[in-house]
């Protein structure tokens, strides 16, 4: 019985994870409008860039293109990730390709911002920056001058650091008061199809892909790129006043993001976009409008992150940003579990071996429920036979089966949920471990041991999953079944062959797991079993118990 709950806890896993998963508003949604019109003056997927008309940004850890016209970022590369290991490609995070555009925008909209019309077309003095040895950061400076105005848009790269930060001067030479806001969106190509992570026979990853946000109300909210689509067909857009706060765009180990500049008052918004063949979502981060006198300057700045989903980092950078490491309604527990697992690892230094001690950690500490489980489905075992005596006797009285029956559970001292609660217990922090290995980046191409070179992706031979199998038929022969239907126990007995195919999808660590925790559950029975066969409630003295007393 027991094995039949632990099996169907795996398969409710399995199926959960298959089946996965104001005047502020008027001024924003002003700005929208605006911003929305900009969009075919935006460089898309369908420019062709001409030569000069980009610059490269390069230092150790970021490759970043700009564009002259608007000064935005188009495509990012992160030189020391590799895109697939033991290659030499880097990772690209953000890039603009014919059919798929994934983009971080920058600039100034409102009353006088240069592109609230159209996008102003900046000069630079180089079109390489290269952060050089010794030096710990980089500045690339874009400037554009109209109507008496200068502007800077002044990029900084740190030496290791994902993190760019983007400053905006602006110097009213003009005679005029000016009016301007400044924003920084993420734009993505609904349909990112192409770019889709898969795993074993061509199956596609399950991680969230789409946008978050948090703001001082919100600790953090997700919206799929298809809800921010749909809610602009529907005209509800976002839009949330805050103080402090980011957007993100989100998928499998990394993350782009802007962080709202706390020193005033922004809103977060969302929008669609079409574009030829397909529908860009957006969302991004605007400031109040803020006035320059003639004669006065302004200065406007904004952080980024652009890179893998680092949790010290990006908690550092903003408040919340390091819950783009995405665990789910179990974060409060696979945040610590983390914790444990890199404690480990600092120690071993190898992120397989860690995985196996906080297995053996995890599984001991719960070594207590496991055993109540235990013993109180062998105090029911004993309880068959007057079981199956009282139903025989009150056959055609269900309430008198039912009170006979509790005073049965009393009088022997047996609690009938005594089995189910520990494992209830339990399912939590299995479904907690399972989201905390799926999202640590830190997995990502780290080896184990021996043909096990990423831990992130499934394993090539399919060692793991069929060494899972066999241990969980083992983990079936040694508990006891009380299905008598033939056709059941067919389908009982298929179950690790089941198993072992869906496991040959998983990551390599999340496989790990599974097969150190099923090997350290048969050696938690065989210990409980003995110390339960001494006080006479084994399962050898109740594997056989005739239906009848």
């Amino acid at each position: 019985m027991e094995q039949q709950r632990n099996l169907l806890f795996i398969g409710l896993l399995v199926l959960t994870m298959f089946i996965f998963w104001s005047w502020g508003s008027d001024r924003v949604n002003k700005l929208v409008a605006e911003q929305q019109q900009l969009e075919q003056t935006v460089p898309g997927a369908e420019d062709e860039l001409t030569s000069g008309s980009t610059i490269r940004l390069l230092s150790d850890v970021l490759d970043m293109t700009v564009t002259l016209q608007g000064g935005d970022i188009i495509d990012v590369k992160l030189p020391k990730v590799m895109k697939t290991q033991g290659q030499s490609d880097p990772f690209e995070l953000l890039m603009t390709t014919k059919g798929f555009v994934y983009q971080a925008q920058t600039g100034l909209v409102d009353r006088d911002g240069p592109d609230a019309k159209s996008r102003p077309l900046y000069r630079s003095q180089s079109q390489e920056y290269v952060l050089k040895e010794g030096e710990n950061e980089l500045q690339a400076i874009l400037e554009y001058e109209a109507e008496g105005v200068s502007y800077q848009k002044i990029f900084t790269l740190e030496r290791g650091s994902y993190a760019p930060k983007i400053l905006v001067k602006v110097n009213n030479g003009s005679e005029r008061e000016l009016k301007m806001a400044f924003f920084g969106r993420l734009k993505q190509t609904e349909d990112n199809s192409a770019i889709a992570e898969t795993g074993a026979f061509g199956m596609v990853a399950s991680a969230y892909r789409g946008t978050a946000y948090s703001t001082e109300d919100h600790r953090y909210e997700k919206v799929s790129l298809e809800d921010i689509l749909d809610n602009g067909r529907k005209k509800e857009n976002l839009s949330i006043p805050t103080k402090q706060g980011w957007v993100a765009m989100i998928q499998h180990y990394f993350v782009s993001a802007f962080v709202a500049d706390a020193q005033r008052e922004n809103t977060i918004f969302t929008y669609g976009a079409p574009r030829e063949n397909s529908t860009d979502a957006i969302i991004g981060i605007v400031t109040a409008p803020q006035l320059i006198e003639p004669g006065q300057s302004a200065e406007f700045k904004t952080a980024m992150w652009l890179g893998p989903k680092d949790q010290d980092k990006m908690e550092e950078l903003a408040p919340r940003l390091d819950l783009t490491v995405d665990y789910g309604w179990l974060w409060f527990l696979s945040i610590p579990l983390f914790k444990i697992l890199s404690f480990v690892h600092g120690i071993v230094g190898n992120w397989g071996v860690s995985i196996i001690v906080l297995t053996l950690i995890v599984r001991s500490l719960m070594f207590p429920l496991t055993k109540a489980q235990y013993t109180s489905m062998a105090k029911m075992r004993l309880l068959a036979p007057k079981m199956q005596e009282l139903r025989e006797r009150y056959k055609d009285d269900r309430a008198k089966i039912g009170q006979e029956t509790m005073k049965l559970y009393k009088t022997e001292h047996v609690n009938p949920l005594g089995g189910c609660l520990p494992l209830v217990i339990q399912m939590p922090i299995f479904i907690a471990l399972y989201w905390m290995l799926m999202e640590t980046t830190e997995l990502r191409q780290s080896s184990f041991m021996l043909w096990i070179t990423d831990l992130s992706v499934y394993d090539p031979y399919f060692v793991l999953p069929i060494l899972y199998g066999i241990s969980m038929f083992f983990l079936q022969k040694m508990s006891p079944t009380p299905i008598t239907d033939p056709v059941q126990r067919k389908v009982f007995m298929a179950m690790p062959f089941v198993f072992t195919f869906m496991f040959c999808t998983f990551p390599a660590g999340l496989t790990l797991y599974w097969l150190v925790s099923n090997c350290f559950t048969i050696f938690q029975q065989t210990v409980i079993y003995r110390s339960l066969e001494k006080k006479g409630l084994g399962v050898k003295q109740t594997k056989n118990i005739p239906s009848k007393s």
